[in-house]
């Protein structure tokens, strides 16, 4: 006679075995013009004032999340620092950024290509020279030497004026 065990034994190596189930293909890239319109900031830099020698920071951008995002450590040689998450949104068809840094909340830019460069614009409370809330635009553009410029604008009038807060060039790290 069989004893029970047994029986189940047989019964279970007899059953066929279930196959696993196909690997899931992988995600769709963020590749293509509309994607790499920013891959021009991507680097380790040396970050000057415009026109002066003096270095204000390190910065290091990098290309994350399947070429889905840019994203850039700020570090300042005085202060604190932030970052920034940048990425193309297909839905808009715009660019958006978020940035934190030292001061709390978050700030929200958008904007897109311009002239081979980039525009981001957003509502930065206490950005002001007199530490108003406003617009803050911020315009990037490669320059002739392989550097790239920071051009950061300050408006209290919704746009109509603009005024100039920050200008940075980002020079290649040397080791």
């Amino acid at each position: 006679m069989i004893s029970f065990a047994a029986a189940i034994a047989f019964a279970q190596s007899a059953a066929p075995v279930a196959s696993a189930p196909p690997p899931a293909p992988p995600p769709p890239t963020c590749a293509g013009a509309d994607y790499e319109a920013f891959d021009f900031w991507i680097g380790e830099w040396d970050v000057f004032p415009n026109g002066r020698d003096t270095q204000v920071a390190r910065s290091k951008i990098e290309k994350l999340y399947n070429g889905c995002a840019v994203r850039e450590n700020w570090m300042p040689l005085k202060g604190a620092g932030g970052g920034s998450l940048t990425g193309y949104d297909p839905t808009t068809k715009r660019w958006t950024q978020t940035w934190i840094g030292s001061a709390p909340g978050p700030v929200y830019f958008t904007g897109g290509p311009v002239s081979g460069g980039m525009i981001l614009t957003g509502e930065w409370k206490g950005s002001g020279p007199k530490g108003e809330d406003g617009l803050t635009r911020m315009s990037y553009s490669r320059q002739p030497d392989g550097a790239v410029r920071q051009h950061g604008e300050f408006s209290a009038d919704h746009g109509l004026t603009w005024q100039t807060s920050f200008d940075l060039i980002y020079r290649p790290h040397k080791e």
